[in-house]
């Protein structure tokens, strides 16, 4: 059984996925979003444990949201292009990769806070 998960800005009240995949040991990381030729809105994947990401060998852009070990928002990447690798963020615990503009979208900034609902889905 794999998990979906909604990411919920309580801060702003705004949901930004409701169909996401979370990677949370060394093969879903590995692979990430390596195998998407596009992210669609809605979807997304939360990378955990995790403080620095890369974009290496991806197909489109993307928006990076760190979070602390309380799910605040500690930093943001807004259109994170293929082949790029952003810094490393020692307070962050987990990133959400979300479709590029979502951040803008949502209104999201630093110090929100963040919501993760995972619901068990049968393959």
């Amino acid at each position: 059984m794999a998990d979906r998960l909604t990411a919920i800005n309580v801060t702003r009240g705004v949901r930004l996925t409701q169909c996401g995949r979370i990677a949370d040991n060394p093969w879903t990381k590995l692979i990430g979003l390596l195998r998407d030729r596009t992210l669609e809105f809605g979807d997304g994947m939360w990378l955990k444990p995790c403080n620095s990401i890369h974009s290496f060998g991806m197909h489109f852009a993307f928006d990076a949201i760190f979070l602390d070990k309380k799910l605040r928002v500690v930093h943001l990447v807004i259109e994170m292009k293929p082949w790029r690798i952003s810094r490393m963020v020692f307070s962050a615990r987990s990133v959400l990769e979300v479709p590029a503009g979502m951040i803008r979208q949502s209104a999201t900034e630093l110090g929100d806070q963040f919501e993760m609902q995972r619901e068990k889905i049968k393959p």
